[in-house]
């Protein structure tokens, strides 16, 4: 019976600390105010925790309820040792006489002027001053004096009292002022001005925001380095399940974006899987002296059937296995099995034929070939291996069923240009996409993985303004990347504001507080 009150950051999921994660992991009950905390926290959670909400109702209760039934975490916003609430929490605990331990976490205070892009202090500046102006009552004479950091908390709805207490007490109206907004999110806006012009330059800025007035405000030309990412706060539409979108969703993230993953296609195993058992059969057997990989989803295919007699990776020996691009190969080396054949450059079938070997009856034992493929895959690969001399077994391992359509709201962001990017990485994504959700509106950036994508989606009215350079999902995100960062090069260079393609439709708003 013990309490852990966890400190959650300023915003970024990936803020919170290893010890807080820790304390997540073996929770009975995690009480948390939901409308402040990223998904991405409760995902560290164990399976069988009870999420409770303290949003609008007694939280030192519904603590000391939890706390008589086993290992409660109180998940706190920001730093749990900076925060009135949990202090307050804390001390009804030993008034109880429940073990409590408190976890820090990320501060405000310090984080989001990083984000932001200027240290708290430097060689000329040595003290800072942290003032919460939430509840009034500041004593401005005694804050304002001299030249130290100041870091202001709660200024939402005070910023203009706030300037003008600081000139009057003494700051001088030229004193660099900041003001950042939803910090360390991909949301995050920093508005650098002088103190005198604070109010009327932050004026409609989102809420919640911290202010930095001093000199270090200035290192911001030099050190911003969160808002500048290629594509920062971009919402990038990923038409792949969780787990297929794992490393691009993370890839996307590293450029600053915001991915979201919208399933197109469900997968299901074939309506007659007598062909496939028997392919198994033969493979083992020596039937074949090629198997080809065509995607992710065959090896997994492949995998199950495996499993279901008993077989691993060792079933391949003395058998040559081809991989038309990374991710499947990189499936198949998870699997324990290293590709003997994958096309360099183009990675497609077209591209594995290039470069397969003409059969040999000299030096080939056998002259067939495996294929377990999707029910809906080209006959280009096999034609291109049966001119070279091969015979083919072409097996369907699975089918590709088109997905259930995506909930109301992000139907209506497709089409009413809330995604600034959509990354199609097959025709098919591009065709079930459009008939489950719509088309993607005009000023939606359209990335496609190859010229066969391009092309369909041109069928479907869409203008293609990014492909990779390789067919692959890795250079698919490097493309949309170095697409973003030219953008937002042009529009610094024209003197425009920065704004993301969604911005640019009619009617694009954004939440103000004043």
């Amino acid at each position: 019976m013990t309490v852990t009150f966890v400190g959650l950051g300023p915003g970024d999921p990936g803020l919170l600390t290893l010890r807080g994660a820790e304390a997540l992991g073996r929770a009975d009950t995690v009480v948390v105010n939901r409308s402040s905390c990223p998904a991405e926290v409760l995902r560290h959670c164990a399976p069988e925790a009870e999420i409770v909400d303290a949003d609008e109702r007694d939280a030192v209760k519904l603590v000391l309820a939890a706390a008589r039934d086993g290992e409660v975490v109180r998940l706190v916003s920001g730093d749990s040792g900076l925060g009135g609430k949990a202090a307050r929490e804390a001390a009804a605990c030993a008034d109880e006489k429940i073990p409590f331990e408190v976890v820090p976490g990320v501060s405000a205070v310090t984080a989001v002027p990083q984000f932001a892009g200027f240290p708290l202090r430097d060689e000329r500046t040595r003290e800072v001053r942290v003032i919460d102006v939430s509840d009034g009552g500041v004593e401005w004479e005694s804050v304002a004096g001299g030249d130290a950091t100041l870091v202001i908390l709660g200024a939402e709805g005070h910023v203009s009292e706030v300037a003008k207490r600081l000139i009057s007490a003494g700051r001088k109206d030229s004193t660099p002022a900041a003001c950042t907004s939803l910090g360390s999110t991909t949301e995050q806006e920093t508005v650098v001005t002088t103190l005198n012009r604070l109010y009327a330059e932050t004026k409609g800025m989102e809420s919640p925001a911290l202010i930095v007035v001093g000199d270090v405000v200035n290192w911001r030309k030099k050190l911003s380095w969160f808002e500048t990412k290629a594509l920062f706060g971009w919402r990038v539409l990923v038409p792949r399940t969780k787990e297929q979108a794992a490393d691009l969703s993370e890839q996307l993230r590293s450029y600053g974006a915001v991915p979201e993953e919208v399933p197109t296609i469900s997968v299901e195993p074939p309506r007659t899987p007598q062909q496939m058992d028997r392919a198994i059969k033969g493979l083992v057997t020596g039937r074949y002296e090629w198997v080809v990989f065509t995607s992710v989803n065959a090896v997994k295919a492949v995998r199950e059937k495996f499993a279901e007699y008993g077989l691993d990776a060792r079933a391949f020996a003395g058998l040559k296995v081809a991989a038309v691009g990374d991710q499947t190969a990189a499936s198949l080396v998870e699997f324990g099995v290293q590709p003997d054949l994958m096309p360099p450059v183009n990675q497609s079938g077209e591209g594995l034929v290039e470069i397969w070997p003409p059969y040999d009856e000299d030096l080939d034992p056998i002259n067939r070939v495996l294929l377990p493929r999707a029910d809906i895959a080209t006959d280009r690969l096999i034609s291109g291996l049966t001119e070279l001399g091969w015979e083919c077994d072409d097996v369907t391992a699975y089918r590709t069923v088109r997905a259930a359509p995506p909930p109301q709201p992000i139907r209506e962001a497709i089409k009413g240009g809330g995604f600034d990017a959509v990354l199609f990485t097959s025709s098919s994504t591009v065709k079930n996409l459009i008939g489950i959700a719509g088309k993607p509106h005009n000023v939606t950036v359209i990335a496609v993985i190859g010229p066969q994508t391009a092309k369909t989606a041109e069928e479907y009215g869409l203008r293609v303004d990014v492909m990779a350079e390789k067919p692959s999902i890795t250079d698919l995100a490097v493309a949309l990347a170095e697409y973003g960062a030219k953008r937002r090069a042009a529009q610094i260079e024209a003197g425009e504001s920065l704004r993301k393609p969604s911005q640019m439709r009619r009617g694009a708003r954004k939440k103000r507080f004043t």
